[in-house]
């Protein structure tokens, strides 16, 4: 009696459904992923070089002083919360067409209070911000 092997083909393997889950993974992991940048450096935020602004009739300067004390268009700010300045930007701007609100803060001035300004701004539905900074030569703009 003679046994014969029959001979069975040689296995292989498939690498087209291996690459096609690894593009799938690759694809979720760059959609899935932030990248964020984390500085630490001192920053002097208040000066800045840039040529001097040409005045507009729609801006409202809201002063910021170290102390936390608000003026809105040289006008002082009783309160310190957000619905106090709420009130007073919306007096400022209540007759201008899409005005600027300048945020001019002092460097000693808290991030909180730059905060509150911003806030009261959109509560406002004022949506054109800009910061204020003097020239790297000591003269303010």
């Amino acid at each position: 009696m003679k046994f014969h092997r029959s001979q069975s083909p040689e296995p292989e393997i498939n690498l087209i459904p291996f690459i096609d889950v690894l593009l799938v993974v690759l694809i979720f992991l760059m959609l899935s992923t932030t990248y964020s940048k984390f500085t630490e450096m001192q920053l002097n935020l208040p000066i800045a070089d840039a040529t001097p602004q040409q005045e507009r009739p729609h801006e409202v300067i809201v002063a910021i002083s170290s102390e936390g004390q608000y003026s809105i268009a040289r006008n002082p700010v009783q309160g310190r919360d957000v619905q106090s300045l709420s009130q007073a930007l919306s007096q400022a701007t209540h007759n201008m067409d899409n005005p600027m609100v300048i945020i001019s803060a002092d460097a000693q001035a808290s991030h909180q209070s730059v905060m509150l300004v911003m806030e009261a701004a959109r509560r406002t539905g004022l949506n054109q911000l800009t910061f204020a900074a003097q020239a790297s030569g000591g003269k303010a703009d």
